[in-house]
C-alpha cells in the first residue's frame, strides 16, 4: 500500500512537468485527426441508420406515445446521436490507450528511470512484435469481456462496475507490459505481474474509473449541438490526459517493485554466497570454530614446526 500511495502522488506531480503535458498533444492531435475523419464520412449514414431502427421498433413506438403524452417529444431526436456516440465511446477510449500507449508511455517510462531509477538495467524482455501481440490479444478479451456482459448493464450498479472493471484490467494488462518491456527481463516481468497483480488491476480500475468523467463531457456534446466541435476534442484529451497519468502511475509503481526485486535477489545470493566461503577450512582455521578449533590453534602451528 505505501509504494501504491508513493506512486501515486508521484505521478501527480510528473503530469505537471512542461514535457508531460508536451506530449500529450501528440496523441490528442492523432485522435481528433481520427474522429474529425470518421464523423465526416459516417455520422450521417449512422444517425440514418439509428433513426430508422428506431422508428421501426415495435415496443419502442409504446415509448415515443408515452413522450409525446407529457410534451418531451423533441426528446426522440436526442436518443439517436446519444446511442452513436455511446457506441463510439468505447472505440475513442481504446484509440486514446493505444496511442499513449505506443506514443507516450516509452518516453515518460524514460523519463522517470532517468530522473529515478539512472543505474536499473535494461534488460529488453519485451520486443516490439511480443507487445503488439501482447495489446492485440489484451484488446480481443476485453472486447469479449463486453459483448459477454452487456445484458448486465441494464442492472444500474453494474452498468458503472463492469466496464470500470474491464477498462481496469485492459489498462492494467497493457501499461504494465509496456513499462516493464525496456527494463524487465521475460521472467521478471511475469514475477512482478504475479506478485502485484491486486495492486496493478486496482490502478487500472481507478484511472477506468477516473474515464468516466469525459465520458460525460462527450455525450453533452450530443445535447449541445453547437460545442459538440469543442467539447468533443476536450473530451479526447482528458482521456490523453488520463492513461498519460495513468502511464506515469505504473512507471513509478512497477522500476520500484522491479529495483526491490532484484535488491531481494542480490540479498539471496549473498546469504547463499557468503556461507560457503565462511565455512571453507581456510576461513575456519582463520576465525576458528569453537573452543577446539580457536585462534590459537593456528598460532601455534608454525612454531610446532621448528620444534
Amino acid at each position: 500500500m505505501k509504494l501504491l500511495a508513493d506512486s501515486f502522488w508521484r505521478a501527480s506531480l510528473y503530469c505537471l512537468y512542461p514535457r508531460v503535458i508536451g506530449l500529450s498533444f501528440l496523441p490528442l492531435v492523432v485522435i481528433v485527426a481520427l474522429s474529425w475523419l470518421l464523423g465526416y464520412l459516417y455520422w450521417d449514414s449512422s444517425l440514418t441508420w439509428v433513426r430508422a431502427w428506431l422508428d421501426a421498433s415495435s415496443w419502442l413506438a409504446v415509448v415515443w406515445g408515452w413522450l409525446e403524452g407529457i410534451g418531451l417529444a423533441n426528446l426522440k431526436t436526442v436518443v439517436a446521436p446519444l446511442l452513436v456516440i455511446f457506441t463510439v465511446t468505447p472505440i475513442v477510449v481504446v484509440a486514446s490507450l493505444l496511442a499513449v500507449s505506443f506514443l507516450m508511455t516509452p518516453s515518460l517510462t524514460r523519463l522517470v528511470a532517468d530522473r529515478r531509477f539512472a543505474d536499473l538495467q535494461r534488460k529488453q524482455g519485451g520486443g516490439l512484435l511480443l507487445g503488439l501481440w501482447w495489446t492485440f490479444s489484451s484488446l480481443l478479451l476485453a472486447f469479449g469481456a463486453l459483448l459477454l456482459t452487456l445484458p448486465m448493464w441494464l442492472v444500474p450498479p453494474l452498468a458503472m462496475l463492469l466496464p470500470a472493471l474491464i477498462w481496469g484490467w485492459l489498462t492494467y494488462r497493457v501499461m504494465a507490459f509496456d513499462v516493464l518491456a525496456e527494463f524487465a527481463s521475460a521472467d521478471e516481468r511475469h514475477t512482478l505481474m504475479a506478485r502485484h497483480r491486486i495492486s496493478l488491476l486496482g490502478m487500472g480500475v481507478a484511472t477506468g474509473l477516473m474515464g468516466a468523467a469525459p465520458s460525460l463531457v462527450w455525450a453533452s456534446g450530443a445535447l449541445f449541438a453547437a460545442a459538440f466541435v469543442i467539447l468533443i476534442p476536450i473530451a479526447i484529451w482528458i482521456y490523453t490526459l488520463v492513461f498519460t497519468f495513468s502511464s506515469l502511475w505504473f512507471a513509478h509503481f512497477a522500476l520500484s517493485a522491479l529495483q526491490a526485486l532484484r535488491l531481494e535477489g542480490q540479498h539471496v545470493v549473498a546469504e547463499e554466497v557468503l556461507p560457503k566461503e565462511a565455512g571453507s577450512s581456510y576461513a575456519a582455521a582463520r576465525l576458528g570454530s569453537g573452543p577446539m578449533g580457536s585462534s590459537d590453534d593456528v598460532t601455534d602451528i608454525e612454531p610446532r614446526r621448528n620444534h
